[in-house]
């Protein structure tokens, strides 16, 4: 049950310091505080002060669920990376977080790409503000999640989810207008994939696109996809339930 929470958005100058300290103190701070870092070119928002449209910002969005005194020690280590552009944090009702992302318009063109990851270092953060500053997508950005908590305390083979112990997902997205123009906005998004690579592929099934069937290997690895093909060879061994991330029925073995 929560009531009160200590959260919303705090903006900061995106620079490499910047960035690998937001994902640094997210992963080091209590379970009681989520986080999400949208590092992006600013757009010209009428809460942003002008000096900074244009310019790389991390709009971070905090919820911290438990004591307000608690929430704000929790929190004060991100507004001493940089002086705040803008900080909305404090404490308010639960449901008010939505209203960051409330009435967001849905793209009409988007290329976008997610990730886990076993680290986030400073060439990470760099690589987030050269690709950013190298797009010509009118909006582009870099999502920044640091993972763990309950999570990451149940079994991996206890459920479809087999990720559970990757500290990080980065989400890396374009929204662009022209359709033609989807070749330079995908390979953008792919190039920045790859430099944020840390470890083995790896992507949670609700942030996948059509991206084909390796991908979908991705988000269920080794004896998760054996576990699930064999569900889906006794349930649907037809493959009737196919327009989804799908996982063909495992081939029957002989005798």
């Amino acid at each position: 049950q929560v009531g009160t929470i200590v959260g919303g958005l705090l903006v900061l100058p995106a620079t490499p310091e910047v960035i690998e300290g937001f994902a640094a103190e997210a992963a080091a701070a209590p379970e009681e505080l989520s986080t999400i870092a949208n590092v992006m070119v600013a757009p010209p928002m009428p809460f942003l002060p002008a000096e900074h449209h244009g310019r790389p910002v991390v709009m971070g969005m905090l919820c911290h669920a438990g004591p307000a005194e608690a929430g704000e020690r929790a929190i004060a280590p991100f507004r001493a990376l940089a002086a705040p552009i803008v900080d909305q944090v404090a404490p308010i009702p639960y449901p008010g977080i939505y209203a960051l992302t409330e009435g967001a318009p849905e793209p009409e063109e988007e290329a976008a790409r997610s990730t886990f990851l076993d680290g986030f270092d400073r060439p990470a953060a760099e690589a987030i503000v050269d690709h950013l500053q190298a797009s010509t997508a009118p909006l582009a950005v870099a999502q920044v999640r640091a993972l763990g908590g309950a999570m990451a305390r149940v079994p991996a083979e206890a459920t479809a989810f087999a990720h559970r112990r990757r500290p990080f997902m980065v989400a890396v997205g374009a929204v662009y207008e022209r359709r033609e123009e989807a070749a330079v906005h995908e390979a953008w998004v792919a190039d920045l994939a790859a430099a944020l690579r840390r470890g083995d592929p790896g992507v949670y099934v609700g942030f996948l696109g059509d991206e084909g069937q390796a991908r979908v290997h991705e988000a269920y690895p080794g004896p998760t996809w054996e576990r699930l093909a064999a569900v889906k060879r006794r349930y649907d061994p037809t493959n009737l339930f196919r327009l989804n991330q799908n996982i063909p029925p495992a081939t029957q073995r002989p005798g």
